[in-house]
């Protein structure tokens, strides 16, 4: 017996170093562990329980479609189990469409207790998309009033939460004046105004509607959901809506945490894992997204099931580009910009507004279309994403960063394409950056900052200004340039607007015109003087870092050109604590930068005078004579360090370099008077050293005091050479030679 049982353990040990080694040959020929049989007999148990889950599925739904009297959970073992069937498949993998209209209808019908009602209701969450009938259906149900309130309200929440998974939206915007009607019911009230704000359309704002909601405002107060109400339908017909309503936005509606939420999050994860084929909520034109957030499930053109049978016609009528009149157009057969085109009169925006922000022929359509309904739904659609999936503002969205990262980049670029910023991004600027911490997002942030409408800079200062100078001084070195360069982004897309704008304009528009460029001038300007006060503290703090100086200096290439390329009446210079760090630079990039921006201001500011002279009548405005004064000051020291060597001695400015000779001879240099001409400025002694060895090559003592008279011309031919071409514009604009061959008598020209 023993030997016995010792052959067959050794057959046994056999068999599996001969499956070992058979592994191992499988694995070094690059394949996998498991052989194909083993992996056809997974696929095979999992389609058999795939099967089995789905027959449970649909006896559940039979069941609860044939349910005539009430019934109790704890009498009914049927009940129970089917109840569990549809919670577990739900949240594992969804409901099909086909179940809504059942289980809803069951769950308004109050045939079963509240407690089965509302866990029925936790459980719709889709696979794809939610019919419209079964909605319709629901809302029948809802309005006849056989379930309990408690029943309702959760009703309303799942519908404003999957409001976007609906496939349609007509028939459910039939029964606008239906939920209107409900609107008595306190404690359904908010709900109502939220689906009525997802619904509204200007032809639903009448006279009887805007009457109703002022009489309830008088009954109960300026309640947020009717102050959002009535600031829609104020912004449809304002002609209707004569009370005044708060300018500023802010939230209307409580952002809770639905029992939906992260359930839909979770299936289309898992449904996404699980299979390569792409979900149905994103057939259409746009491709499959890997994204797990709500909102990024609904960047794409969806292809709704009313449609369905449109996409199949769709692709035999390829060569038929333009519908009827009376037709509607699919949106996801809109492929190229002449479909545009041919059926611009019959496109209607999809249900998922937020697909518009991913397709240009849309955004095209968006930027051209008159109605309104359309912007306001994306901008509220916005607006609430924006305020749920912050993940700086809401704690338990810091997992999703990445996400949210891209939801933002794709909103920026969305304004990048329609050269114009969302209200709704300006405002999740205004109530997110006190809470920002500067990292989370840093750059999608910054980005959007910089599409921020002029019109509202009296907010900017203290909704945006303050709390970003906060940020500024306390951040580091590249988060310093990284505002530095989105404020000049702001200001050159406020400065475009104005010069498309003034072309735009015709002459009998000219009162208004004034007005507009008073706002714009005074706004342009306050926004200039905000970045001169952080740059000259930024300069202080960072010890006038080179890189931060090429970022200020940036700015001011922008601000010098406002008055020629722009087209406005306003010049601005820098700072004294900008003007003289750059131009006592040991970089010689940010001194030819410095004075280009010189060269660049005396061109305007000549432009300028010449304009007034010209003009007989009164102009509203005009360059101030203490700007052409600063400007003198400045080149008086400019052309006192680099040229004549009497920047310590003629310098005027009250925050200039002056000093006394007595002081200069304590510091022990020879040279102090010629400390920051062109030849010995630290910015510039590489070109020196380089020219001397070019000039004499035998003489190593590197004399500087060689470089005079015809070599000094030399060496300024040879700077030229060298790529200083702010340098060359700058002496030959503002440094008046009286020899060419000779550097006697050489004085700073004044505007």
């Amino acid at each position: 017996m023993q030997r016995g049982r010792s052959s067959k353990h050794s057959k046994r040990s056999l068999q599996a170093q001969h499956s070992q080694q058979t592994d191992l040959s499988a694995w070094r020929k690059g394949g996998t562990v498991d052989t194909e049989e083993s992996a056809q007999n997974r696929q095979s148990r999992s389609d058999q329980k795939n099967d089995h889950e789905q027959e449970s599925l649909e006896e559940a739904l039979s069941y609860f479609g044939e349910i005539q009297d009430r019934v109790s959970l704890k009498k009914s073992e049927v009940l129970k189990k089917h109840l569990s069937t549809i919670e577990s498949i739900a949240l594992k993998r969804g409901l099909p469409p086909e179940g809504f209209e059942v289980l809803l209808d069951v769950a308004l019908s109050g045939k079963l207790a509240d407690t089965v009602n509302i866990r029925l209701l936790k459980s719709l969450i889709p696979t794809s998309v939610i019919p419209e009938s079964s909605v319709v259906s629901s809302v029948s149900m809802f309005c006849v009033s056989k379930c309990s309130s408690n029943v309702q309200l959760l009703f309303l929440r799942w519908l404003i939460t999957m409001f976007d998974f609906i496939d349609q939206k007509e028939q459910v915007h039939a029964l606008y004046g239906v939920f209107f009607f409900i609107l008595n019911d306190e404690k359904l009230c908010p709900y109502i105004c939220h689906i009525l704000c997802l619904l509204t359309r200007k032809e639903n704002v009448k006279p009887f509607r805007v009457r109703r909601l002022l009489d309830l405002q008088s009954k109960t107060g300026m309640l947020p959901h009717l102050q959002a109400l009535l600031s829609l339908y104020k912004l449809f017909c304002p002609e209707l809506v004569s009370i005044t309503l708060p300018q500023k936005m802010k939230t209307y509606f409580k952002n809770a945490d639905s029992p939906w939420k992260a359930a839909v999050t979770a299936v289309r994860q898992r449904n996404q894992a699980n299979s390569t084929v792409p979900q149905p909520l994103v057939l259409g034109t746009a491709q499959p997204c890997s994204r797990k957030r709500k909102w990024n499930s609904q960047l794409t053109v969806p292809a709704t099931s009313a449609n369905a049978q449109n996409v199949a016609v769709g692709r035999k009528m390829r060569h038929a580009d333009s519908y009827s009149a009376n037709e509607s157009f699919p949106v996801e057969q809109l492929r190229t910009f002449p479909q545009l085109l041919q059926n611009i009169h019959c496109l209607e925006f999809p249900s998922q507004m937020g697909s518009v922000l991913t397709n240009p022929l849309l955004l095209h359509y968006m930027n051209c279309s008159k109605d309104e309904s359309a912007s306001l739904r994306l901008y509220y659609w916005m607006g609430q994403i924006l305020q749920e999936e912050c993940t700086w503002c809401v704690v338990d969205n810091s997992q999703y960063e990445e996400e949210f990262r891209g939801f933002l980049e794709t909103a920026y670029r969305a304004e990048c394409f329609l050269q114009e910023g969302f209200p709704s991004c300006e405002e999740f600027l205004y109530r997110s950056l006190p809470l920002w911490d500067g990292v989370s997002c840093q750059s999608e942030v910054l980005q959007l900052m910089s599409w921020i409408p002029l019109r509202t800079f009296s907010e900017m200062k203290s909704q945006l200004c303050s709390p970003l100078a906060q940020l500024f001084f306390t951040s580091s070195l590249y988060f310093k340039c990284s505002v530095l360069e989105s404020l000049k982004e702001l200001l050159q897309n406020w400065l475009n607007w104005h010069l498309v704008h003034l072309d735009s304009e015709s002459d009998s528009q000219f009162g208004s015109l004034n007005t507009t460029l008073s706002g714009l001038v005074n706004g342009v300007a306050e926004l200039i003087h905000f970045v001169g006060r952080i740059s000259t503290a930024a300069l202080h703090l960072e010890k006038s870092h080179t890189f931060l100086l090429c970022f200020i200096l940036d700015f001011y290439e922008t601000v010098c050109d406002i008055y020629l390329k722009y087209k406005l009446p306003l010049l601005i210079l820098p700072p004294a604590g900008v003007f003289y760090p750059a131009l006592l630079s040991m970089d010689s990039v940010n001194l030819n930068q410095l004075c280009y921006i010189m060269y660049r201001y005396r061109t305007n500011l000549v432009a300028a005078k010449e304009n007034e002279i010209s003009k007989k009548k009164i102009q509203q405005f005009k360059i101030s004579s203490q700007t052409y004064q600063e400007y003198n000051q400045y080149i008086i020291a400019m052309v006192g360090c680099l040229w004549t060597s009497t920047a310590f001695q003629k310098d005027n400015h009250p925050q200039g370099i002056r000093m006394d000779d007595e002081l200069l001879k304590k510091t022990g240099v020879k040279e102090y008077k010629n400390s920051f001409n062109i030849v010995y400025h630290p910015a510039l002694t590489c070109y020196a050293v380089d020219f001397l060895k070019q000039v004499w090559p035998d003489d190593t003592t590197l004399n500087f005091s060689l470089i005079k008279g015809k070599k000094w011309n030399w060496y300024l031919r040879y700077l030229y050479g060298q790529g200083l071409e702010g340098l060359k514009l700058f002496i030959e604009s503002s440094v008046n030679r009286v020899s060419k061959t000779s550097q006697s008598k050489p004085e700073a020209e004044e505007v």
